[in-house]
């Protein structure tokens, strides 16, 4: 039992992780589990300890809720910049997609004008040579001379 260890020291009380030691009357008791955080009735925030003696539990309350309350920002920071840079990320990606389609159309309307003049370049050394056949009849028999 906790009450064996009043009038002692906290440290030997608090050694039993279920006691908690009060400085105003150097008792010490058993943690009130089934309330969150020990009545005043019982002791006051600011003169209970338990877990370690160098704190007293309203510091070791403030400290714990400040660093949850760090942890809680900084997961919703990480959170919110990995969702923006995803965003911005799929943004640039779809743009860059597009720039290349573009540039792939271009090159390929390019090729196809090219095909074009060079057709156009063939068909007009063909026809001075005689060598265009008639774009009526494409299949006119071959005569031997």
């Amino acid at each position: 039992a906790c009450s064996a260890f009043s009038q002692k020291s906290c440290d030997e009380c608090l050694k039993n992780v279920s006691c908690l030691w009060c400085y105003t009357n150097n008792t010490c008791i058993d943690y009130p589990v089934r309330s969150i955080l020990p009545p005043s009735s019982l002791c006051s925030l600011s003169n209970a300890r338990w877990g370690v003696c160098w704190i007293n539990f309203e510091a070791l309350i403030i400290a714990m809720a400040v660093v949850a309350g760090l942890i809680l920002v900084s997961i919703t920071v990480c959170c919110c910049y990995c969702c923006y840079c995803r965003r911005r990320s799929r943004s640039r990606l779809n743009d860059e997609e597009e720039q290349l389609a573009r540039k792939r159309e271009e090159r390929r309307l390019q090729s196809l004008q090219r095909k074009h003049e060079r057709k156009l370049k063939h068909d007009e050394i063909r026809k001075k040579y005689g060598l265009l056949q008639d774009s009526d009849n494409p299949y006119s028999r071959f005569e031997n001379e």
